[in-house]
């Protein structure tokens, strides 16, 4: 399974990528895997306020339906409306192509909070068991 090392992961299986006070966030390999195709992603509108650890989004797929969580408190820049008409685009390239928002960090110390690639890794060992 793949776990890019420059990333930050939630234990929701949210992947964030930081840029500056930006934070690029889509779903790990590990979710797809449990999720399936992705048939629909619902995303909140730009300029929305969102709160850490609040649901922020849903995304649909041909085994169930899971909440998107916010993995940092902020302002949403930007969402990846590519995804309306594309949704498959998070199964094929989750951590390229199928990111799915960013957010305006108001307080980056939050990232702390969130599992390097080693940590999620082991998180992902516990969820096996």
């Amino acid at each position: 399974m793949n776990i890019p090392q420059e990333l930050r992961y939630t234990k929701d299986h949210e992947w964030t990528k930081v840029d500056g006070d930006t934070v690029t966030i889509g779903v790990s390999e590990f979710a797809i895997e449990q999720l399936g195709d992705i048939t629909l992603v619902e995303l909140p509108e730009e300029g929305s306020a969102v709160k850490a650890g609040e649901a922020i989004g849903v995304i649909e797929s041909v085994k169930a339906v899971s909440d998107l969580y916010a993995p940092i408190s902020g302002t949403i820049k930007a969402i990846n409306d590519k995804l309306e008409d594309a949704p498959e685009m998070v199964n094929e390239d989750p951590y390229g192509e199928g990111w799915m928002l960013k957010i305006v960090a108001e307080n980056p110390k939050e990232l702390e909070g969130l599992f390097d690639a080693a940590a999620y890794k082991a998180h992902l060992e516990t969820l096996e068991d």
